[in-house]
C-alpha cells in the first residue's frame, strides 16, 4: 500500500521526512441525503395532524434540515496516503452561516412540532375511542433520575465517564491569528498534556495556547517540546490544578485486530465527543501532513480504527475496552471525492489512524526531559516511489548529499545506492515510508536485521541504528 507523498522527487534520509507538496483537492459531488426521487432531500414534505380516527398517525415528514443544512467546515490540509488524503484534525474553523440556513432549521423545528402534535392528537383520539376513564388515576411510570443510573464497569459509558475529565480541548492560535482546535489528554500529575504536534504547531513561536476540561475550566498552556516527524507534542498547563488524573497508558504492542476502541475528542469543535469502533488493522504505514508548504511529513506505523475520527479529534486518546490509552488519534483517510455535500473537507469514512502509545510515550519522555526529539536513523536516503518492491536506496541524497552517509550505520553494514531493502526484522518492507515508520518505532542504539536485494540476490545484515537530534 502506497504511502507516497505527492510531488516529492528526492526524499531525504529516513530521519528527515520530505516536505509535502500541496495538491489541490478535486471538486466533490453534492451529498445524497434525500429519499429516492429526491436526491438532495429538498422537495417539500407537508406535515400536519393526523385525520380523526387515523391510528397510527402517518409517518413523520422529513424536516427541512435533512439536506445537510448545517454545512461542513473548511479543511485543514492533507498529505497523500494510498492515493487519497490524510487530513489532520487541528484546522477546524467555525463555518460561515449560509444565507437562509437558519430559516431552514426553523422550518425543521416547526415540522417537528407539527409531527409531535399529530402524534399527540392521534393518541388522544385513540384513548377516547377506547372509553378510558380519566378518573381512574395516572398510568404513567416515572423513570429514575438519569444521574442515579449505574453503569457497569467496562461499559462504554463507564469508561467515557472516567476518561472525559482527563481529556482536554486544545485551542492554538498563532501570532497571525490563525489556529485551530484539537484534543489532548492528561499525561501526568505535573500538568503535562500529550497531543499531536500539528495541533499546537501554530502556537509554538509565541502564539496563544489553552486547554479546556470537560467541566468547562480553562487553563493557559505552553509547548514544552514537539516532534514534527513523530507528530507528537507535550504541552504544560500554567497554574495546573492539584487534582489532575492522568489516563492509564496501555501496551499498544499487545493490541489485536478486532479489539474494541473508544475515541474521545472535539470533532469539528464539538468537545467531549465519544465514538466507538474496533482496531481494524495494525502496523499500517502512514505518511501524513497538513499540506502547507513549510510542513514536513510525519511517519507512523499506525493503529487503524473505524471509530469515527474527524478534524478536531487529533491528539485525543484512543482507548481500549478497559479504558487504557493505546494510541493518539492523528490522521484520517478521506474519500477521493474530497468532501461531503460538495465541500472541501471530508469527514470520517471509517479509516482513522493513531500513533501507538508505546512510541508516543517514548517520544513524550524525551520531550519532557530535553525539549527536543531524538530520531533513530540508518544513514541512508530511500525513494518514496511506487513499484520499487521495497525501500530503494537512492543514487543521491537530499540537497546533493551522499545517499549513504559515510561511516554511518548503513555504510558500516555494507549497504550501497541501488540496494532495495525488503525486510526489517520480520516485517516486510514494501516502500520507503514503511521503512521509515518501522525504524522510528525503535530507539537509537537498537540493532535491527535488514534484508536487501542487490543484483537479483538477497542479503541480510545487522544494522545498529544511529541518532539525530531535533527536527531538521
Amino acid at each position: 500500500m502506497s504511502t507516497e507523498n505527492e510531488g516529492t522527487e528526492h526524499p531525504p534520509a529516513p530521519s528527515a521526512p520530505p516536505v509535502p507538496v500541496d495538491t489541490p483537492a478535486a471538486p466533490a459531488p453534492a451529498a445524497q441525503h434525500g429519499p429516492a426521487g429526491d436526491p438532495a432531500g429538498q422537495q417539500p414534505h407537508p406535515a400536519g395532524p393526523a385525520p380523526a380516527g387515523d391510528w397510527p398517525p402517518p409517518p413523520p415528514a422529513v424536516p427541512a434540515y435533512a439536506s445537510g443544512g448545517a454545512g461542513h467546515a473548511p479543511g485543514d490540509g492533507g498529505g497523500s496516503w494510498g492515493g487519497g488524503q490524510n487530513h489532520w484534525g487541528a484546522g477546524y474553523q467555525p463555518p460561515q452561516p449560509k444565507q437562509g440556513g437558519r430559516r431552514g432549521l426553523l422550518a425543521g423545528v416547526v415540522a417537528a412540532a407539527l409531527i409531535a402534535g399529530a402524534v399527540g392528537g392521534g393518541i388522544g383520539y385513540w384513548a377516547a375511542e377506547r372509553g378510558d376513564d380519566a378518573g381512574t388515576g395516572s398510568t404513567t411510570v416515572s423513570a429514575s433520575n438519569p444521574a442515579d443510573l449505574k453503569r457497569d464497569p467496562g461499559t462504554v459509558a463507564a469508561i467515557a465517564a472516567k476518561a472525559l475529565p482527563s481529556t482536554v480541548t486544545i485551542e492554538a492560535e498563532g501570532n497571525s491569528g490563525e489556529g485551530g482546535t484539537g484534543t489532548g489528554f492528561v499525561y501526568d500529575k505535573e500538568g503535562h498534556i500529550l497531543t499531536n504536534n500539528h495541533v499546537v504547531a501554530e502556537a509554538v513561536d509565541g502564539g496563544k495556547l489553552s486547554a479546556t476540561f470537560s467541566n468547562g475550566k480553562k487553563y493557559d498552556a505552553e509547548v514544552i517540546g514537539h516532534a514534527q516527524g513523530y507528530d507528537v507534542a507535550v504541552i504544560k498547563l500554567k497554574n495546573a490544578p492539584d487534582n489532575l488524573r492522568p489516563l492509564t497508558l496501555g501496551n499498544s504492542d499487545k493490541v489485536a485486530v478486532g479489539d474494541s476502541t473508544i475515541a474521545i475528542g472535539a470533532p469539528f469543535g464539538l468537545s467531549n465527543t465519544v465514538t466507538t469502533g474496533i482496531v481494524s488493522a495494525k502496523d499500517r504505514p502512514v505518511a501524513s501532513s497538513d499540506g502547507s508548504g513549510n510542513s514536513k511529513a510525519s511517519y507512523m506505523s499506525a493503529l487503524q480504527t473505524d471509530a469515527s475520527i474527524n478534524p478536531g479529534n487529533s491528539g485525543g486518546p484512543l482507548l481500549d475496552g478497559n479504558g487504557n490509552v493505546i494510541g493518539i488519534n492523528s490522521a484520517i483517510q478521506s474519500a477521493p471525492s474530497g468532501g461531503l455535500g460538495g465541500s472541501g473537507q471530508s469527514g470520517s469514512i471509517g479509516l482513522g489512524f493513531a500513533i501507538p502509545i508505546n512510541q508516543a510515550k517514548m517520544v513524550a519522555e524525551q520531550l519532557i526531559k530535553t525539549g527536543e526529539p531524538l530520531y533513530p536513523v540508518i544513514g541512508a536516503s530511500v525513494s518514496l516511489e511506487e513499484g520499487t518492491g521495497g525501500a530503494k536506496i537512492t543514487e543521491q541524497g537530499a540537497s546533493g548529499a551522499a545517499a549513504v552517509t559515510p561511516n554511518g550505520p548503513a555504510a558500516k553494514a555494507g549497504l550501497k545506492p541501488g540496494d532495495v531493502i525488503t525486510k526489517l526484522d520480520d516485517t516486510v518492507i514494501d516502500s520507503g515510508p514503511t521503512l521509515i515508520g518501522q525504524i522510528w518505532t525503535h530507539k537509537p542504539g537498537d540493532t535491527v536485521k535488514l534484508t536487501y536485494t542487490r543484483d537479483g540476490k538477497d542479503h541480510t545484515v545487522d544494522v545498529t541504528l544511529g541518532e539525530r537530534k531535533g527536527d531538521s
